[in-house]
């Protein structure tokens, strides 16, 4: 039995799926929000979470869904390039989206994967290290600061919203 049909019947918890982004990344990609947050970038600056650019996903119901039927959809847009997982916090569940790209790498797609996270290297070193056992994976690191100065990144082909966050391939 391949790797796709062991993980064939696993699902995944998300908020929503944009089938078509062209904001985040420099590839038109397809969008999966996260289902919850910490709230951390704004909790370390004793502001309001109410103020979080993300606040209307937060109030999305969360779905569960088949991760085979994610990659027939994504798949079958010739259009996209890419997936991007973010919109609230991607390492809060973590077993969830590595078993979706491992679902995506053993049925053949290597397209780009480019997870947005508010935390930095230092706190998901566990997590990276399982992401470089995967190919074409982007983290977008650091929290959302209020008012800060766009910054240009490379990497991704897309201006973030705080000087902080950058973006590096892990692998």
């Amino acid at each position: 039995m391949n790797n796709a049909k062991i993980l064939g019947d696993q699902r995944i918890r998300l908020k929503d799926i944009v089938d078509e982004n062209f904001q985040d990344y420099k590839k038109p990609s397809m969008f999966i929000s996260a289902i919850s947050c910490d709230f951390k970038c704004l909790r370390e600056l004793s502001m309001d979470i109410k103020i979080c650019q993300n606040m209307q996903v937060c109030n999305l119901p969360n779905k569960c869904l088949e991760i085979k039927n994610i990659y027939k959809r994504y798949i079958s847009n010739p259009l996209t390039q890419a997936i991007i997982i973010g919109g609230l916090e991607p390492m809060l569940q973590f077993k969830e989206i590595f078993n979706l790209i491992k679902y995506f790498r053993g049925s053949g797609c290597s397209d780009d994967f480019v997870i947005y996270t508010g935390y930095y290297p230092s706190e998901i070193k566990k997590e990276i290290e399982a992401f470089k056992e995967l190919d074409n994976i982007i983290i977008k690191y650091g929290r959302f600061i209020p008012n800060s100065t766009l910054k240009y990144d490379r990497i991704l082909g897309v201006s973030l919203s705080s000087e902080n966050q950058y973006a590096e391939k892990v692998s």
